[in-house]
Protein backbone atom coordinates (compact mmCIF):
# COMPACT_ATOMS: atom_id res chain seq x y z
CA UNK A 1 0.00 0.00 0.00
CA UNK A 2 1.29 3.75 -1.21
CA UNK A 3 1.42 5.59 1.73
CA UNK A 4 1.00 9.42 1.26
CA UNK A 5 4.49 10.20 2.69
CA UNK A 6 5.88 7.55 0.16
CA UNK A 7 4.36 9.45 -2.80
CA UNK A 8 5.75 12.72 -1.52
CA UNK A 9 9.10 11.54 -1.45
CA UNK A 10 8.91 10.31 -4.74
CA UNK A 11 7.76 13.73 -6.18
CA UNK A 12 10.33 15.28 -4.80
CA UNK A 13 12.53 13.08 -5.97
CA UNK A 14 11.29 13.57 -9.13
CA UNK A 15 11.34 16.92 -9.19
CA UNK A 16 15.40 16.95 -7.96
CA UNK A 17 15.90 14.63 -11.45
CA UNK A 18 14.41 17.01 -13.37
CA UNK A 19 16.30 20.05 -12.71
CA UNK A 20 18.82 17.87 -15.19
CA UNK A 21 16.63 16.32 -17.35
CA UNK A 22 17.61 18.10 -20.42
CA UNK A 23 21.37 17.64 -19.63
CA UNK A 24 20.99 13.77 -18.72
CA UNK A 25 19.04 13.59 -22.45
CA UNK A 26 21.67 15.48 -24.07
CA UNK A 27 24.23 12.70 -22.73
CA UNK A 28 22.41 9.82 -23.22
CA UNK A 29 21.95 11.13 -26.93
CA UNK A 30 25.63 11.49 -27.64
CA UNK A 31 25.35 15.28 -27.70
CA UNK A 32 28.84 16.64 -28.58
CA UNK A 33 27.58 19.84 -26.41
CA UNK A 34 26.76 18.10 -22.83
CA UNK A 35 29.82 17.02 -21.95
CA UNK A 36 30.72 20.90 -22.40
CA UNK A 37 27.22 21.85 -20.12
CA UNK A 38 27.90 19.18 -17.78
CA UNK A 39 31.59 20.63 -16.96
CA UNK A 40 30.38 24.11 -17.25
CA UNK A 41 27.29 22.90 -14.07
CA UNK A 42 28.94 20.70 -12.04
CA UNK A 43 32.62 21.28 -12.47
CA UNK A 44 33.51 23.86 -9.62
CA UNK A 45 31.69 21.60 -7.25
CA UNK A 46 32.92 18.63 -8.05
CA UNK A 47 36.41 19.80 -7.61
CA UNK A 48 35.60 21.30 -4.01
CA UNK A 49 34.15 17.59 -3.17
CA UNK A 50 37.44 16.05 -4.53
CA UNK A 51 39.66 18.60 -3.23
CA UNK A 52 38.63 18.22 0.07
CA UNK A 53 38.03 14.49 0.19
CA UNK A 54 41.73 13.76 -1.00
CA UNK A 55 43.00 17.17 1.45
CA UNK A 56 44.81 17.70 -2.18
CA UNK A 57 43.13 20.45 -4.39
CA UNK A 58 46.17 19.73 -6.99
CA UNK A 59 44.56 16.43 -7.67
CA UNK A 60 40.84 17.71 -7.80
CA UNK A 61 41.22 17.91 -11.53
CA UNK A 62 42.43 15.10 -12.72
CA UNK A 63 39.84 13.35 -10.36
CA UNK A 64 36.76 15.22 -11.62
CA UNK A 65 37.97 14.54 -15.01
CA UNK A 66 37.90 10.73 -14.53
CA UNK A 67 34.58 11.32 -12.70
CA UNK A 68 32.64 13.01 -15.62
CA UNK A 69 34.29 10.59 -18.12
CA UNK A 70 32.69 7.60 -16.31
CA UNK A 71 29.69 10.20 -15.91
CA UNK A 72 29.52 10.32 -19.59
CA UNK A 73 29.98 7.12 -20.82
CA UNK A 74 27.66 5.17 -18.21
CA UNK A 75 25.20 7.44 -18.56
CA UNK A 76 22.87 5.04 -19.38
CA UNK A 77 23.30 3.47 -15.84
CA UNK A 78 21.87 6.74 -14.39
CA UNK A 79 18.04 5.34 -13.38
CA UNK A 80 16.72 8.37 -12.17
CA UNK A 81 16.30 6.98 -8.67
CA UNK A 82 18.07 10.09 -6.94
CA UNK A 83 18.89 13.27 -8.63
CA UNK A 84 21.44 13.50 -11.31
CA UNK A 85 23.29 15.73 -9.13
CA UNK A 86 23.28 13.25 -6.30
CA UNK A 87 24.66 10.22 -8.69
CA UNK A 88 27.46 12.19 -10.24
CA UNK A 89 28.83 13.49 -6.68
CA UNK A 90 28.54 10.15 -6.08
CA UNK A 91 30.81 9.05 -8.52
CA UNK A 92 33.25 11.76 -7.88
CA UNK A 93 33.52 10.70 -4.30
CA UNK A 94 33.97 7.17 -5.61
CA UNK A 95 36.97 8.58 -7.70
CA UNK A 96 38.71 10.59 -5.05
CA UNK A 97 38.37 7.90 -2.05
CA UNK A 98 39.84 5.49 -4.84
CA UNK A 99 42.61 8.03 -5.44
CA UNK A 100 42.99 7.72 -1.42
CA UNK A 101 43.37 4.46 -1.47
CA UNK A 102 46.02 4.71 -4.01
CA UNK A 103 48.24 6.82 -2.14
CA UNK A 104 47.53 5.15 1.14
CA UNK A 105 47.22 8.62 3.28
CA UNK A 106 46.88 8.63 6.83
CA UNK A 107 47.74 12.09 7.79
CA UNK A 108 44.28 13.07 9.41
CA UNK A 109 43.38 14.90 12.25
CA UNK A 110 41.97 12.60 15.21
CA UNK A 111 38.51 13.41 16.30
CA UNK A 112 38.52 11.63 19.78
CA UNK A 113 38.06 14.67 21.58
CA UNK A 114 34.95 16.05 19.58
CA UNK A 115 31.82 15.49 21.16
CA UNK A 116 29.88 12.60 19.68
CA UNK A 117 26.38 14.35 21.09
CA UNK A 118 24.01 16.04 18.16
CA UNK A 119 21.83 18.69 19.40
CA UNK A 120 21.23 20.29 16.21
CA UNK A 121 22.40 23.58 17.30
CA UNK A 122 26.40 23.52 16.01
CA UNK A 123 26.94 26.82 13.90
CA UNK A 124 28.56 25.52 10.14
CA UNK A 125 31.71 26.60 8.84
CA UNK A 126 30.04 29.56 6.91
CA UNK A 127 28.70 30.46 9.97
CA UNK A 128 31.65 30.10 12.21
CA UNK A 129 33.42 33.04 10.08
CA UNK A 130 30.96 35.75 10.71
CA UNK A 131 31.50 35.03 14.89
CA UNK A 132 35.51 36.14 14.60
CA UNK A 133 35.41 39.88 13.38
CA UNK A 134 39.10 40.50 14.65
CA UNK A 135 41.12 38.29 12.24
CA UNK A 136 41.88 39.36 8.46
CA UNK A 137 39.37 37.36 5.87
CA UNK A 138 42.62 35.87 4.49
CA UNK A 139 44.00 34.67 7.98
CA UNK A 140 40.25 33.18 8.77
CA UNK A 141 40.10 31.91 5.37
CA UNK A 142 43.83 30.11 5.91
CA UNK A 143 42.56 28.94 9.46
CA UNK A 144 39.60 27.41 7.80
CA UNK A 145 40.61 25.58 4.80
CA UNK A 146 43.84 24.22 7.41
CA UNK A 147 41.00 23.13 9.53
CA UNK A 148 39.07 21.39 7.06
CA UNK A 149 41.93 19.60 5.03
CA UNK A 150 43.33 18.12 8.52
CA UNK A 151 39.39 16.22 8.61
CA UNK A 152 39.26 12.74 7.85
CA UNK A 153 37.75 12.43 4.26
CA UNK A 154 34.55 11.47 5.06
CA UNK A 155 34.04 14.22 7.49
CA UNK A 156 35.73 16.77 4.70
CA UNK A 157 33.11 15.21 2.36
CA UNK A 158 30.26 15.78 4.60
CA UNK A 159 30.75 19.16 5.98
CA UNK A 160 31.40 20.70 2.62
CA UNK A 161 28.05 19.08 1.09
CA UNK A 162 26.34 19.80 4.12
CA UNK A 163 27.40 23.74 4.57
CA UNK A 164 29.50 24.79 1.20
CA UNK A 165 26.85 23.09 -1.03
CA UNK A 166 23.94 23.21 0.98
CA UNK A 167 22.72 19.23 0.09
CA UNK A 168 20.18 17.79 2.72
CA UNK A 169 21.49 15.26 5.21
CA UNK A 170 19.57 12.35 3.02
CA UNK A 171 21.76 13.66 -0.16
CA UNK A 172 24.94 13.39 1.61
CA UNK A 173 24.10 9.66 3.04
CA UNK A 174 23.78 8.63 -0.49
CA UNK A 175 26.16 10.30 -2.20
CA UNK A 176 28.86 8.77 1.06
CA UNK A 177 27.00 5.17 1.21
CA UNK A 178 25.82 6.18 5.17
CA UNK A 179 23.11 6.70 7.26
CA UNK A 180 21.18 9.97 8.23
CA UNK A 181 22.65 9.41 11.52
CA UNK A 182 26.61 8.91 10.53
CA UNK A 183 26.06 12.13 8.49
CA UNK A 184 24.81 14.26 11.36
CA UNK A 185 27.54 12.65 13.58
CA UNK A 186 30.22 13.67 10.94
CA UNK A 187 29.33 16.87 9.98
CA UNK A 188 28.87 17.72 13.49
CA UNK A 189 32.29 16.79 14.90
CA UNK A 190 33.42 18.05 11.75
CA UNK A 191 32.18 21.66 13.06
CA UNK A 192 33.70 20.98 16.39
CA UNK A 193 37.15 20.05 15.11
CA UNK A 194 36.97 23.51 13.14
CA UNK A 195 35.55 25.05 15.73
CA UNK A 196 38.15 24.46 17.95
CA UNK A 197 40.67 25.15 15.22
CA UNK A 198 39.65 28.83 15.13
CA UNK A 199 39.44 29.22 19.43
CA UNK A 200 42.74 27.62 19.17
CA UNK A 201 44.74 29.68 15.79
CA UNK A 202 42.93 32.87 16.29
CA UNK A 203 43.37 35.37 19.04
CA UNK A 204 41.06 38.23 20.35
CA UNK A 205 37.82 38.47 22.24
CA UNK A 206 36.38 36.77 20.02
CA UNK A 207 37.67 33.82 19.14
CA UNK A 208 35.40 30.44 19.76
CA UNK A 209 35.60 27.26 21.56
CA UNK A 210 34.31 23.95 20.55
CA UNK A 211 30.37 23.29 21.69
CA UNK A 212 30.23 20.95 24.31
Amino acid sequence: MRTAGGRALRKTLSRAADVDADLVRALRSRDQRAAESLIAKYRGRACRLAGRITGNPQDAEDIVQEAFWTVVCKIDMFRGDSAFGSWLYRIVANAAYLHLRRLRRHHELPLDDAPARIDGHGESAVELSAQVDDVSATELRLVLTSAINELPADYRAALVMRDVDGLSNREIGGVLKMTVASVKSRVHRARCVVRKRLATNVSGPHAVGCLA
